[in-house]
């Protein structure tokens, strides 16, 4: 399992990447970014990096991580999880199902 919420990134020249780990963040931040020079971009290469050395609390690198990815827009949104759905579904029909 992973440690995070998945997150998926659809990179500048096309492709797209599910990023749930440090590791899988590392990996992304190879791919093509808008501006590899964005000071959040720089941020998260060496907050990722110094998680991976046991410098940095994993969430934070991973934070700074979606961070930078929103901020050059690469960060596609997030419906709705599947939990939350059947409790949508549940709720719905709760309320207009018969009334005794």
């Amino acid at each position: 399992m992973s440690r995070f919420l998945p997150l998926t990134i659809r990179f500048v020249h096309g492709g797209a990447m599910v990023v749930s780990s440090l590791a899988d963040a590392k990996k992304a931040l190879g791919g093509a970014w808008k501006n590899k020079e964005a000071p959040a971009y720089l941020k998260a290469v060496r907050l990722v990096e110094d998680a991976a050395n046991g410098i940095c609390r994993p969430a934070i690198a991973f934070a700074a991580f979606k961070k930078a990815a929103a901020e050059q827009g690469l960060l596609e949104p997030a419906g709705p999880s599947a939990a939350l759905s059947m409790f949508d579904q549940l709720w719905s029909r709760g309320r207009n199902g018969p009334r005794g």
